[in-house]
């Protein structure tokens, strides 16, 4: 165990930091030992990282001090923010920036930080093809982690850069699976027209961020991951064989989408926007080739549909 290089992972209990923690316990001979970092280590979840033989430690992404005490003595650190709790990109940049700060004071000497793209980039914020959210955003919870970025970048710290997709496990735990509609008919909401949508299994998160670390050749890189590019009538169809009902697609608007009135939904609309807009350029920037690369064992929609199906809320 000594001489496994320790990866530091903020966020141990959550989607994508609890991936990797499992990745590298199920793979004793990569080389790597889990060091689980957590607000409440007494927790279950964290208990069963600890159970499973993660070292698990008390870390506060809003406390840079803890975090610099956690990532000492580590080889890698595996960054990520939860904007979802709070709203708030200021806090979401104020965490990345203390996380930034910390790897570099403890001299990690491979980081990744869970980004997305400032999508600013591509519709600035006087281009009224979508709205401007909270005065100085276009997707606050995409552009905040790209204002992020430059944080690493300026400090020096050997990152690489991780562009995820959208959760298969929104369908599960964000509200996102089908509902019935009017005729009881059960329907799949997405404003993306006929556009793909990268996707990926959470948990295919932790394993592929795992195939990063094994390959320091990435550090400096910007790489991206999905299990699958479906367009909304193929994830229906899919919905439809592994629910055993039939499951259409509504294709609404992303301006209906940021009328459906849900914590997030302007922010989640424009999301989509962009997505369905830029298709060519997000969907190339997540390769699925290169994502098995890190992860042979990469999900699809279906083998994950296989698995949680019956886990999908259809009410």
């Amino acid at each position: 165990m000594s001489d496994r290089k320790i990866i530091a992972v903020v966020g141990a209990t959550g989607a994508q930091g609890g991936g990797l923690v499992r990745a590298i316990l199920d793979d004793p001979d990569g080389g790597f030992a889990a060091r689980a970092l957590t607000r409440d280590p007494s927790s279950d979840k964290a208990r069963a990282l600890a159970d499973l033989g993660a070292e698990v430690v008390a870390a506060d992404v809003d406390d840079e001090a803890s975090i610099r005490d956690a990532f000492e003595g580590a080889y890698g650190a595996y960054c990520v923010t939860f904007f979802w709790e709070h709203f708030s990109p200021d806090k979401e940049l104020a965490q990345a920036t203390a996380m930034a700060r910390a790897a570099k004071e403890t001299d990690i000497q491979h980081a990744i930080w869970s980004t997305l793209e400032d999508t600013r980039k591509w519709i600035p914020l006087d281009d009224d093809r979508m709205p401007t959210l909270m005065g100085n955003y276009k997707v606050p919870h995409f552009d905040s982690k790209g204002d992020a970025d430059a944080v690493f970048a300026e400090l020096g710290v050997p990152i690489t850069w991780l562009l995820t997709s959208f959760y298969w496990d929104n369908l599960i735990f964000f509200g996102m699976g089908p509902t019935p509609g009017p005729d009881g008919r059960l329907m799949f909401t997405l404003p993306m027209a006929d556009k793909r949508l990268p996707g990926i299994a959470a948990e295919d998160i932790g394993r592929c961020a795992l195939g990063i670390f094994k390959r320091p050749d990435l550090i400096g890189q910007r790489v991206g991951i999905a299990g699958g590019h479906l367009t909304g009538e193929e994830m229906a169809e899919s919905l439809t064989r592994a629910l055993g009902q039939e499951v259409g697609y509504n294709a609404v608007t992303p301006e209906a989408y940021r009328g459906f009135g849900f914590p997030g939904a302007e922010d989640l609309g424009n999301m989509f926007q962009f997505k369905a807009e830029f298709e060519d350029y997000y969907t190339g920037a997540r390769d699925l080739g290169f994502s098995r690369s890190l992860n042979p064992a990469l999900q699809t929609f279906d083998e994950w549909l296989d698995a949680n199906a019956d886990r999908i809320p259809m009410e």
